[in-house]
């Protein structure tokens, strides 16, 4: 009779997965994008993307017309997105990681557009570019490995937020964004150097979703989870001053 203890099934996790799912995918700036090959017999091309999350976490491609797994999606819009969480991590697969997989769909909205660019600045040299087109993709499940023990796969409709819950930030987005780094770029200041501990620079908001905020200082970027969901302007103020009185009271004397 063997001693070994059974594993317990894969969806035996019941912890925060969705909401930490999304926060993997919201931390990362790229990740490895995989397409059934046109030309042989749908064999997996991984690639490497660079991608940005709608205020819902929708995953969001800016890629050229020319690239492999463009033509691959072309054909066949199925396609997988891994987003690797383990960063900075002696022994990554302690780490989360999740692997999201539904159907490419382009989309030309330019708010899409303006959100991808802010979070990478550098597609502000290409985005333009007749090639170059904006893609989605919408999620049917995604499959999360949270750490050892920590595995379950995910909904796509547990996945994302509501619309309801996004749609006020979604309007008011830029106009928050605008503020605090027009009037208060101290704050945003404190956000990296003390609650994120990362150098001093010139530190600005590009972005705000109802769970945090996205950060950049030259070719850095960082993020900043709230305590809580935030659904409207007024909540997502309160916990912009909630953070940064938690950053000065946290500031060495």
């Amino acid at each position: 009779m063997s001693d070994m203890t059974p594993s317990p099934p894969e969806d035996a996790w019941t912890g925060e997965g969705p909401a930490t799912g999304r926060a993997v995918m919201r931390g990362c700036g790229r990740a490895a994008l995989a397409t059934a090959q046109r030309d042989r017999e749908g064999w997996p091309l991984p690639s490497l993307v660079l991608v940005a999350l709608d205020l819902d976490a929708t995953p969001l491609l800016l890629i050229s017309g020319l690239a492999e797994h463009t033509r691959n999606l072309e054909q066949d819009p199925r396609a997988g997105l891994l987003f690797d969480g383990t960063g900075g991590l002696d022994e990554p697969l302690t780490g989360p990681r999740l692997s999201v997989l539904g159907k490419m769909e382009r989309t030309a909205e330019p708010r899409l557009r303006d959100r991808f660019v802010a979070r990478h600045p550098e597609a502000a040299q290409y985005a333009g570019f007749s090639d170059f087109a904006l893609w989605r993709l919408r999620p049917e499940r995604a499959h999360l490995v949270a750490g050892f023990g920590r595995i379950r796969w995910i909904a796509a409709a547990d996945l994302l937020l509501p619309a309801a819950a996004c749609a006020e930030l979604t309007a008011r987005e830029g106009d928050i964004i605008g503020h605090m780094n027009a009037d208060h770029a101290d704050a945003v200041a404190l956000y990296a150097t003390v609650l994120l501990g990362r150098p001093a620079g010139d530190w600005r908001l590009t972005g705000l979703d109802p769970e945090g905020c996205d950060l950049r200082a030259g070719g850095a970027s960082a993020r900043l989870p709230f305590g809580r969901t935030v659904t409207t302007a007024e909540e997502a103020r309160a916990e912009l001053v909630r953070l940064v009185r938690q950053a000065r009271a946290a500031q060495p004397l």
